[in-house]
């Protein structure tokens, strides 16, 4: 007796075989291409979209605009106690490359970050190898030296300018109870100790923060290739050398980017303990972006200077980000 054909809304034409009447073709079933095009599938998603709007509408207000406005007014004389605002074309940017005192902000900006980076890192280096043995109490100590980084910059630098005070600062006590010097140093006055004076309490600031990050680094590496590298007979040293380097290559990447980048923007210490002196030896790019908009009220000018301070910036991404990618495929591998 013959079958009763029955289809489906996924049967193709029937073919009779064998008394049976089977689909047409064998295995899965492609799945069929969306043509409801990109409304459709907005919609389909409109829970995850209701609660990315409020973030990206923060966004586009507050960073995209705000970018778009900066990069227009690059291109206007644009002073907020004047009325005009003339259209000055590449004036503010030949005005910017010809600008000595921009030139000495970028080399002294340079000049900090050449020298708080590496001893921050450095520092939090030697803190993460000292405290990730087995010492008594080393979760009290991984805190107070973690206690730096979330002190707020402007009372770090308010107790460091104390500590730097010529007349009652407890530097200068110390260094002439111990016979170091003889006549007190004007810390953030003598042109050739202020820049130092910021860097020393930049390094005290961020040392923590360089000190957690190796740690998570270190725990990381296998026991099992300190453990093969004391069969071959290696010291602490060549442990250190030859396998805790090595290891901490990614993660001393990471902070030598992330460094540069933040060293670029330093403005808090210098605002409150130099203000920029002496004889300009202490400004630093972000703090002469900020006498041109708020002191000399020129917000064209300052949007140039942050325009090239945010190209400096995105190269060091950019930088960031392929190191990034080449260091892990050459651990992949």
């Amino acid at each position: 007796m013959a079958q009763p054909l029955v289809r489906t809304e996924t049967d193709t034409a029937p073919v009779k075989t064998g008394g049976r009447w089977p689909r047409r073709g064998s295995g899965p079933a492609l799945p069929h291409p969306d043509r409801r095009g990109l409304p459709a599938r907005v919609w389909k998603e409109r829970s995850a979209y209701v609660f990315l709007m409020p973030g990206m509408l923060i966004f586009s207000v507050f960073t995209l605009a705000a970018l778009v406005f900066a990069v227009y007014l690059t291109f206007h004389r644009w002073s907020i106690i004047e009325p005009d605002k003339p259209f000055v074309g590449l004036a503010n940017y030949r005005d910017m490359i010809h600008d000595e005192r921009f030139i000495e902000s970028v080399l002294n900006t340079i000049y900090f970050s050449g020298a708080s980076v590496p001893l921050s890192m450095g520092t939090g280096l030697l803190l993460a190898l000292l405290l990730n043995l087995p010492l008594r109490m080393r979760g009290l100590f991984r805190m107070a030296f973690y206690l730096p980084v979330v002190t707020p910059f402007v009372v770090s630098a308010i107790l460091w300018k104390w500590l730097y005070n010529g007349d009652y600062g407890l530097f200068n006590y110390y260094l002439l109870q111990a016979h170091i010097i003889d006549d007190p140093l004007l810390w953030l006055s003598d042109k050739n100790l202020a820049m130092p004076a910021v860097v020393l309490m930049s390094v005290w600031a961020g040392a923590g923060f360089s000190m957690v990050v190796y740690l998570a680094g270190l725990q990381a590496i296998p026991r099992e290739l300190y453990e093969a590298a004391r069969i071959d007979g290696a010291g602490a040293w060549q442990r250190l050398r030859y396998v805790t380097i090595p290891a901490l290559r990614p993660t001393t990447l990471f902070l030598l980017v992330m460094g540069i980048i933040s060293s670029l923007q330093v403005f808090t210490q210098i605002f409150v303990m130099t203000s920029g002196g002496p004889v300009n030896k202490t400004t630093t790019m972000v703090y002469y972006m900020y006498l041109w908009a708020f002191k000399y009220f020129d917000m064209g000018y300052a949007s140039t200077l942050a325009f090239a301070l945010f190209l400096m910036l995105l190269v060091f991404t950019a930088l960031q980000l392929r190191l990034s990618r080449r260091e892990s495929g050459a651990w992949a591998a």
